[in-house]
C-alpha cells in the first residue's frame, strides 16, 4: 500500500485535493452507514429543512454502486436530493446513472457546498496526520450546518466504523457490525477509523470502550438463545453504566454502537481547534 506524506502541501495547487485510492468498492457494501444515516435525525432535520438538498459522495471508487445505493437511501428522506459523486482518478468519473452525477473531484468537492458529505474507505489509505487536514477540508466548505460522514468497512461490508462530523469538528464514533458476523465487539477493531485505528492500545480511551463493551457482551452470554440482536441490547443496557452510549431509538438489524467521540479521541485530539 502506498504511503502519503505531506497532503496540505499536495492541496496547495489547483486542482482535485487528496491521492489517489486504491478504489475497491461492492454492491450493498456500505449498507449499514447508509441505514444508520437514514434514519439519523440531525440528518432528516437536515434535508428535510434544506431548500435544494445537495449529498457529496468522495472517492466512490472504480464503480457507481455504493454513490446510487446511497441516493436511493437520501431520497427516501428527500425524493428530489441531488447526490454526485467525486473522484479524483480521473478514469473513474462516470455518465450519470439512476439520477445521480459524477464529477472529477477530492476534498474540495468539485467546488460544491453540499448538506451531506460521505467518504468511506478513503482516509484508511492516507497517513493518520492527514485525516485532520481532510476533515477540515470537507466541514469547511459545507453549507451551514451541514454533515460529514467519514468512516470504513471491510470488504463486503459486514464491519463498519464512522465518524460523524459537523464544523465544530467530530461529533460522534459508530461501530457497526453484521450481528452474525462477529464473535466480540471488539472484533470491530480491524476496522476503526484511521484516528482510532492505531490508538487501540491499553491506557487508550478506544482500547476501554471495546474492553467494556466485550465485558457487557460476556455478562450478556444468558442472552445468546435469544440470538446475537437480543444478546447485544442487553450488553447495550449493561454498557450505558460504563459509557456515554447513545440508545437505539428503534429495533434494527445490524448491532450498533454510538458514543460522543470526544470519549474516545485520543487526550491530545480531544478539542477542535478550528
Amino acid at each position: 500500500m502506498p504511503h502519503y506524506h505531506n497532503l496540505r502541501a499536495s492541496w496547495a495547487s489547483q486542482g482535485p485535493q487528496g491521492v489517489v485510492t486504491r478504489g475497491t468498492t461492492g454492491f450493498n457494501r456500505l449498507r449499514r452507514s447508509d441505514r444508520w444515516l437514514r434514519y439519523h435525525l440531525d440528518v432528516q432535520r437536515l434535508l428535510w429543512h434544506a431548500e435544494a438538498p445537495l449529498a457529496i459522495d468522495i472517492g466512490y471508487g472504480a464503480s457507481f454502486t455504493t454513490t446510487v445505493e446511497w441516493a436511493r437511501w437520501l431520497r427516501q428522506i428527500r425524493p428530489d436530493i441531488t447526490v454526485t459523486g467525486v473522484e479524483i482518478e480521473p478514469s473513474r468519473v462516470l455518465p450519470p446513472r439512476d439520477g445521480v452525477t459524477f464529477e472529477l473531484g477530492g476534498f474540495e468537492m468539485a467546488g460544491h457546498s453540499p448538506h451531506l458529505a460521505r467518504a468511506f474507505n478513503v482516509l484508511r489509505q492516507y497517513d493518520a496526520a492527514d485525516v485532520e487536514d481532510a476533515w477540515r477540508e470537507v466541514t469547511s466548505r459545507l453549507t451551514p450546518g451541514g454533515l460529514f460522514l467519514e468512516g470504513t468497512c471491510d470488504e463486503i461490508g459486514r464491519r463498519a466504523a464512522w465518524v460523524l462530523l459537523d464544523a465544530s469538528g467530530p461529533r460522534t464514533l459508530t461501530l457497526a457490525w453484521d450481528p452474525f458476523g462477529a464473535e466480540r465487539p471488539s472484533d470491530i477493531a480491524e476496522r476503526l477509523p484511521k484516528v482510532l485505528i492505531h490508538r487501540n492500545i491499553p491506557g487508550e480511551p478506544i482500547h476501554a470502550l471495546l474492553t467494556a463493551a466485550d465485558r457487557a457482551w460476556d455478562i450478556s452470554a444468558g442472552w445468546a438463545p435469544h440470538g446475537p440482536r437480543v444478546r447485544w441490547r442487553k450488553a447495550l443496557e449493561l454498557l450505558a453504566d460504563d459509557a456515554p452510549v447513545a440508545r437505539p431509538r428503534r429495533n434494527i438489524r445490524d448491532n450498533v454502537l454510538t458514543v460522543p467521540f470526544g470519549f474516545v479521541a485520543p487526550e491530545y485530539e480531544q478539542g477542535w481547534t478550528g
